[in-house]
């Protein structure tokens, strides 16, 4: 073995804890990537390795077992925050919340830009709208039935 791998074969839980505040520290700087999660089984091997060295059992623990119980509280705090993230969904009671132009289906609105092509402009209060549909002069009424991302989609008033 390597004289650095063997310094770090005998620095044992201090490894696992530097490890762990390394990954902390990119949780910081890279934030979203989970490092954080990684960096709590770093810790958790850093316990672990010191409880068993204090128990006269750390020859048990090898650097390649401790590599081993690394990875694998890596996967289970993964499937663990994937578990309890998961159920932590609520429902809401106004679905249409963050969409606003699904708030205006089966409204009436005029035609602002006449629609030709199947695109044009509608006004909606004070603000227009992209809006894709049969074609319309401009100053028609049409009825919102949907949204397309942000365009409106619109259907002209036949019975009027």
């Amino acid at each position: 073995m390597s004289p650095a791998l063997e310094y770090l074969a005998t620095l044992g839980t201090w490894n696992w804890l530097i490890a762990a505040f390394v990954l902390g520290g990119l949780e910081f700087v890279i934030p979203g990537v989970h490092f954080i999660w990684f960096g709590m089984a770093a810790a958790l091997t850093a316990a672990l390795v010191f409880l068993l060295t204090a128990l006269g059992m750390g020859d048990m623990l090898t650097l390649p077992v401790q590599l081993i119980v690394f990875v694998g509280l890596s996967v289970l705090s993964l499937f663990a925050v994937k578990w309890f993230g998961a159920s932590s969904t609520t429902t809401t009671d106004n679905p249409t919340l963050n969409v606003r132009g699904a708030q205006y289906i089966g409204r009436q609105v005029v035609v602002e830009e006449t629609i030709v092509s199947g695109r044009g402009k509608v006004r909606v209060g004070d603000t227009l709208w992209g809006a894709q549909g049969e074609d319309a002069a401009a100053g028609a009424r049409v009825t919102v039935t949907g949204v397309n991302g942000t365009v409106l989609v619109v259907e002209n008033n036949r019975y009027e």
